[in-house]
C-alpha cells in the first residue's frame, strides 16, 4: 500500500479546490488541536470567508467539533477546533507470526478497543477467517448507529507489492504471493469504506508519526523487534512519506547479513540479522516451542546463565542493527517496539549501550538522535494501520462524508 495519494483534477475545478480546503484544514486541526477559525486562516493562507465554509461543512458531516472559546489579541473570540471522536470508527488489524491483534479506535488515534488472539501460525485462509470473525465482534459494538465505519487497514509480517495490495512473502510464516485482502473480503461483507494492507513495521511508523500532535519530528524510524526483526521509515508532518524501495524491501533489516556463512535464516540466505537478533533465533538456542508464548516462557527463566549469554548477544546485534539504521538512514528520532522489548534489561541494555556509545563517532557531534523504547507495542501496528486509513481519505480523491 502506497501513502501517495494523488487526486485527479482538472485546472479551475471549484468541488476539487473545496475538497482540497476541507482536507487542509482538517489536518491543520489534527496535527494541532485547539484552533480556531482564524488560525486556520493564517496558517493555511485561506480566506476567513472559505475557512468558515469549509469548518461549517465538516461540522456538519461529523468530522470537528467546537470547543471553548479562545482568547483572542484583537477582535472577537473565537472557539477552538478538535476533532470529533463520537462520529466515526476505524478498524486496524496486525496478523503476527503468533497471533492476531486488533483495534477500533477514533479519528485522533485514541483506542475504544483492542484485543489480542494468540494463534499458531497456520495458512492464510485460516487466519484471514479467524481475523474476520473477530473483526465482527468489533463492528457489533461500534457500529451501533451513531458511528460510522471509515475503513480497515491490515498490517502484516512481510514486504507488500509496490502499488498493489500482494503480500510478496512473510518468511516467517512461509507465506508467498497472498493477496489477504481477497480472502478477508467474503467473510466481511458489511465492513464499508477504505479498505488497504501494508507491511507491519512500515504501518506502525506511519502511526506513530501521523498520530502525533504537538512536537512532530521530521523524519521517524519504526524499528519492529519481534518474531522477526524489521523496521519502517516516515518523514514529513503534513502526510507522511513511507521508504518502500522498488520491490518493497526496504526496511527488511532482519534479512541485512550480520555474520557471513553464518546460519541459516528462513529467508533462505546465511547469516541475517534474524539469525543472530529475533524470536525464532532465541527460541531455537534456548529450546522454547512454537506453541509457547516466548515472553511468559523466558520471564521466569531472565536469571539462568544460558538465557543471559543467548539474550546478550542478541542485544548486541540489535545494537548493531540499530546503528546502522542511524548511519544509513538518518532519522530525527527511532522508536523501538515488538515484543521482544518486554524483555527488558537483558536484551536491550546492551543493545542500547553499543547504540549510545557509537552513535556519534562519525561526525563527533554531541547531538544524540533520540531513541525511544516502547515497552508493551502490542497494538501499534495495528493503530498504525488505521493510521493509514484516516490519512487515505484525507487526502485521497474521494470526498469527505
Amino acid at each position: 500500500m502506497s501513502t501517495s495519494y494523488q487526486q485527479q483534477h482538472k485546472a479551475g475545478d471549484l468541488h476539487f479546490l473545496k475538497r482540497l480546503n476541507r482536507s487542509a484544514i482538517l489536518e491543520l486541526v489534527r496535527r494541532t488541536p485547539g484552533l480556531t477559525r482564524a488560525d486556520i486562516a493564517t496558517q493555511a493562507q485561506l480566506t476567513k470567508a472559505t475557512v468558515g465554509a469549509g469548518v461549517q461543512s465538516l461540522l456538519h458531516q461529523g468530522w470537528l467539533r467546537e470547543g471553548e472559546l479562545q482568547k483572542s489579541s484583537g477582535g472577537r473570540p473565537g472557539r477552538a477546533l478538535h476533532l470529533n471522536d463520537e462520529r466515526h470508527v476505524l478498524f486496524g488489524a496486525e496478523v503476527g507470526v503468533h497471533g492476531l491483534r486488533l483495534v477500533a479506535c477514533t479519528l485522533s488515534g485514541q483506542i475504544l478497543e483492542s484485543h489480542h488472539e494468540h494463534l499458531v501460525p497456520t495458512t492464510p485462509e485460516v487466519t484471514a477467517e479467524l481475523l474476520a470473525e473477530l473483526l465482527q465482534g468489533l463492528m457489533r459494538t461500534h457500529l451501533d448507529g451513531n458511528r460510522r465505519c471509515l475503513g480497515l487497514g491490515v498490517a502484516l509480517p512481510g514486504p507488500i507489492a509496490p502499488g498493489k495490495p500482494v503480500l510478496r512473502l512473510a518468511p516467517n510464516l512461509g507465506w508467498r504471493d497472498i493477496r489477504f485482502l481477497d480472502l478477508l473480503r467474503p467473510h466481511l461483507s458489511r465492513l464499508e469504506g477504505t479498505w488497504l494492507m501494508d507491511n507491519e513495521a512500515k504501518a506502525a511508523a506511519f502511526g506513530e508519526l501521523y498520530f502525533r500532535t504537538g512536537n512532530i519530528p521530521e523524519s521517524l524510524m519504526y524499528v519492529s523487534a519481534g518474531t522477526g526483526i524489521g523496521s519502517g521509515m516516515v518523514e514529513g508532518s503534513h502526510l507522511p512519506l513511507v521508504a518502500r524501495g522498488i520491490h518493497g524491501l526496504a526496511g527488511e533489516i532482519g534479512h541485512t547479513v550480520l555474520q557471513p556463512g553464518g546460519l541459516y535464516c528462513h529467508c533462505g540466505n546465511r547469516g541475517c540479522a534474524e539469525t543472530l537478533v529475533s524470536g525464532w533465533s532465541i527460541r531455537a538456542a534456548l529450546g522454547i516451542a512454537e506453541e509457547e508464548d516466548l515472553i511468559e516462557a523466558l520471564l521466569p527463566r531472565l536469571n539462568e546463565p544460558d538465557v543471559q549469554v543467548t539474550l546478550r548477544r542478541a542485544g548486541e546485534a540489535l545494537g548493531i542493527l540499530l546503528l546502522n539504521l542511524h548511519h544509513t538512514q538518518n532519522p530525527s528520532e527511532i522508536v523501538l517496539g515488538g515484543s521482544l522489548t518486554q524483555l527488558g534489561a537483558p536484551l536491550l541494555d546492551p543493545a542500547l549501550d553499543y547504540f549510545k556509545a557509537n552513535q556519534s563517532r562519525l561526525l563527533g557531534t554531541t547531538q544524540q538522535v533520540p531513541l525511544r523504547v516502547i515497552q508493551d507495542s502490542t497494538f501499534v501496528a495495528a493503530r498504525g494501520a488505521a493510521a493509514q486509513v484516516l490519512a487515505s481519505i484525507i487526502h485521497g480523491p474521494c470526498d469527505l462524508i
